[in-house]
């Protein structure tokens, strides 16, 4: 006789889902498997503020992928950040421009990453503006991630520091509005 499904999920053992260090090593969820082994390289998309409890975040997601289990503990590292669509969405108005940059890009520690900004201009802008803006907030996102550690970039993202220093950086080129991370691939 086949075992019923309410038997089979009488089996399973509950495992506790918890954050990387750098977002503080918190419990976020628990999730129920047969074996651990099970769980393992699952890719858990959570929103930013059940994480930082700031409804700030809350147009954040983040892709956690569990690489490790001991006893009943899952513990995680970032696999990407990245905006809703809706909220980018909403940013875009008429009489502006959008300038997209895309950048395959190594930290410090030599860790690769694909980092993909937006960045939304204050009045329409020319097309030669857009390459000025574009090849400086590129060249600016590889001197910043090159000098520091991919935990710390997290970090600046979250906080908003590295959207600041970005705008500071394109400022003389045209009139700035909004520089999002669109998403960070770890």
């Amino acid at each position: 006789m086949a075992t019923s499904g309410i038997e089979k999920w009488k089996t399973k053992k509950w495992f506790n889902i918890y954050t990387p260090e750098a977002l503080g090593n918190s419990i976020i969820g628990e999730m129920p498997a047969n074996d651990e082994k099970v769980i393992l390289d699952r890719i858990i998309k959570v929103n930013m503020s059940w994480i930082t409890n700031k409804m700030s975040h809350s147009f954040m997601v983040i892709g956690l992928k569990i690489t490790d289990v001991n006893g009943d503990a899952a513990h995680t590292k970032i696999q990407y950040i990245e905006q809703t669509y809706s909220y980018l969405h909403s940013l875009v108005r008429r009489h502006s421009s959008t300038v997209y940059t895309v950048d395959k890009l190594k930290d410090k520690n030599g860790k690769d990453l694909v980092i993909k900004l937006m960045l939304v201009t204050g009045s329409k802008v020319t097309t030669p503006k857009k390459k000025a803006i574009g090849k400086t907030l590129s060249s600016f996102a590889r001197e910043h991630i090159g000098g520091i550690d991919s935990d710390t970039l997290i970090k600046e993202i979250i906080e908003g520091n590295f959207q600041s220093e970005g705008i500071k950086t394109v400022s003389n080129i045209a009139s700035i509005n909004k520089l999002e991370v669109k998403k960070i691939e770890l």
